[in-house]
């Protein structure tokens, strides 16, 4: 017939479809409103199912909410390589930029510090960090997959990858337009000072400075430290610092269902974090993220294994729904209403990060089952027995 049928117009600005003038696949009537003759990537195209073809519920209008690390320029140098996303490659995250970092065995990321804080997750391997404090005392400390730490804004660190394998790690910044490639680095600080004032100010002669690096290291091979004992002791680590690590990987769930389990990271399990809040996320096969906002923040969230379907709604209306793999990001402003449904046949594991020293969240389901039933009869024109059954415990993962 060339036409999808007039069932398909008759849904239109209808339930499961109510835009006008009316968006999605289901309005189309001939073959040609649907096809695409022009070039393509099938390959990239098949990665985006909802964008190829999204859900009719769907409304255009939002600025582009995903990204990837997979898309990013590596940079590599002898000791491990870095990738980054900042807001001046993806233009929606103002308040969080990121970096993937990988160190070999003995790798080291140059002595530094931010004016941001830093953030990091472990993603594989085993990792030394030491920094130091305002008061003058040092950290050292060992982490290893699942672990964090938090550098305070100002304070100086470093980094390296022990054996057998390195480390590989990720990086957050409490600024979207903060890059790693603009440290503040000591060997260039060191090479732009003059001898005389270097002499002065670390009291030994000038010339002991003359085999100093002219160009930053930035990453550069190293060898594998000796143990911890020893370089604690070698950095006179003396006790009474604020702990500056925490293990995420195995901190206490959230009581979530059997659909999911989430872990929380914030200032009242981990203090010293007062500018980053975060959740990883373990969602199974076919379950639902459930519809629900964060009233505090913006949310940046890297996908580290599985695939996922996110749809995100703000006045307008928009709505506006994308397909996430790993190494994908996605970005939603505070306040915005969104949801995760697992596509994949394996768990969906995902890291939300918010610029805030809490994570918040306000769930639909909560919100429906906490206000008197007539108000929602009324407004949503839904059966008292229908709204009984909604759930009023935060499952937070659905089914529960």
């Amino acid at each position: 017939m060339g036409y999808f049928g007039l069932a398909s117009v008759a849904q239109a600005a209808s339930f499961g479809n109510p835009d006008r003038p009316p968006e999605g696949k289901i309005n189309a009537r001939s073959l040609s409103s649907t096809s695409d003759p022009g070039p393509a990537s099938p390959n990239l195209a098949s990665q985006f199912p909802s964008s190829q073809n999204p859900p009719a519920t769907d409304i255009n209008g939002m600025p582009q909410f995903w990204s990837s690390f997979n898309i990013m320029h590596k940079r590599y140098q002898d000791g491990g390589w870095a990738r980054q996303i900042t807001q001046e490659d993806f233009a929606i995250s103002e308040t969080i930029s990121s970096v993937n970092m990988r160190l070999s065995a003995g790798g080291i990321r140059e002595m530094h510090w931010h004016q941001q804080a830093e953030w990091a997750i472990m993603l594989s391997g085993k990792c030394r960090i030491t920094t130091l404090d305002e008061q003058g005392r040092s950290s050292v400390e060992d982490v290893e997959e699942g672990d964090l730490w938090y550098f305070p804004p100002g304070l100086p660190h470093s980094l390296q990858g022990l054996g057998p394998d390195g480390a590989e790690f990720l990086l957050i910044f409490d600024n979207g337009l903060s890059s790693e490639f603009n440290t503040l680095l000591v060997t260039d600080w060191i090479a732009h000072t003059p001898p005389e004032v270097l002499a002065q100010n670390f009291g030994v002669p000038a010339d002991a400075f003359k085999n100093i690096p002219l160009d930053n290291l930035w990453i550069f091979q190293g060898d594998i430290p000796p143990s911890l004992a020893e370089d604690k002791k070698s950095a006179r680590v003396t006790s009474g610092t604020e702990k500056v690590t925490y293990k995420l990987s195995k901190s206490p769930p959230i009581p979530s269902g059997r659909s999911g389990v989430a872990q929380v990271a914030d200032s009242r399990n981990f203090p010293i974090s007062k500018n980053i809040a975060a959740a990883l996320e373990t969602i199974h096969p076919g379950a639902l993220r459930e519809m629900h906002w964060h009233p505090n923040a913006d949310e940046w969230a890297l996908v580290i294994k599985g695939k996922a379907r996110v749809t995100v709604f703000d006045t307008g209306p928009k709505a506006t729904t994308n397909d996430f793999n790993p190494g994908d990001i996605w970005y939603i402003k505070k306040s915005l209403g969104h949801y995760i449904v697992n596509t994949g046949d394996d768990d969906l594991v995902v890291l939300t990060i918010f610029k805030s020293d809490r994570f918040a969240e306000v769930t639909l389901t909560s919100w429906l089952t906490h206000v008197p039933s007539e108000m929602v009869q009324q407004t949503l024109k839904l059966d008292a027995d229908v709204i009984a059954r909604f759930p009023a415990d935060r499952p937070e993962f659905l089914p529960k």
